[in-house]
């Protein structure tokens, strides 16, 4: 199982990797999502986004306020100065790897340069505290208490989840809690660690699209 899932996640890691190059202002963000979906497709996998509970595109776009989810356009034109989350899950011999990547769209602002460096830190924090004993909430503690202790806030309508040969799994991954709080982590456990940091309040809003 664990060969599986290396595989997966190696190949959404390998497409993240590529993405460098073509994240440029004048870019579509529908663009990305050819390249990506191309990549997928040539390597023997397939795009879990696409149809997934309606969603029409094989990633994620996120621009800027975007939390989450946002979905590719080609009307969507990347600019200098944005933040984009690309958000990339496989299907691999029925294995799922799901892993996404912040992107800084030509030179940007100090504050968004901030912002993109303190929830990498939030990340590492919650992987440095996946190990076994330890508790799902112990990870959320930690990830809430170095991004509050830098004036963010950690979105709470969305967290992490186990994976495996489905794309989504209990347990629930809150990226905020309290220490010994929620299930043991055990070996074995396959879970992904996304924290949502805002620069302002952590309250979110659904877009008309969804």
């Amino acid at each position: 199982d664990f060969a599986g899932m290396r595989k997966a996640g190696s190949l959404a890691a390998k497409i993240l990797d590529q993405l460098k190059n073509i994240i440029v202002p004048g870019i579509s963000t529908e663009k990305i999502n050819d390249f990506c979906h191309k990549m997928i497709v040539d390597n023997g996998a397939i795009p879990a986004p696409l149809n997934y509970k309606g969603f029409p595109k094989s990633i994620c776009t996120s621009v800027n306020h975007v939390v989450c989810h946002g979905i590719p356009s080609p009307k969507k034109i990347l600019q200098m100065g944005d933040i984009i989350n690309i958000d990339i899950t496989v299907i691999l011999n029925g294995w799922y790897g799901d892993s996404s990547r912040m992107f800084a769209v030509g030179k940007i602002s100090n504050k968004a340069e901030k912002l993109l460096k303190t929830t990498y830190e939030c990340l590492m924090k919650g992987i440095q505290n996946a190990k076994p004993g330890n508790f799902f909430g112990d990870i959320g503690y930690e990830i809430q208490k170095y991004a509050e202790s830098k004036n963010y806030s950690v979105v709470r309508d969305f967290c992490g989840h186990g994976i495996g040969k489905q794309f989504h799994l209990p347990p629930s991954v809150l990226h905020f809690g309290n220490l010994g709080e929620g299930i043991e982590i055990k070996p074995g456990m396959f879970f992904t660690i996304e924290p949502m940091i805002n620069g302002g309040d952590c309250h979110i809003k659904i877009l008309k699209d969804g």
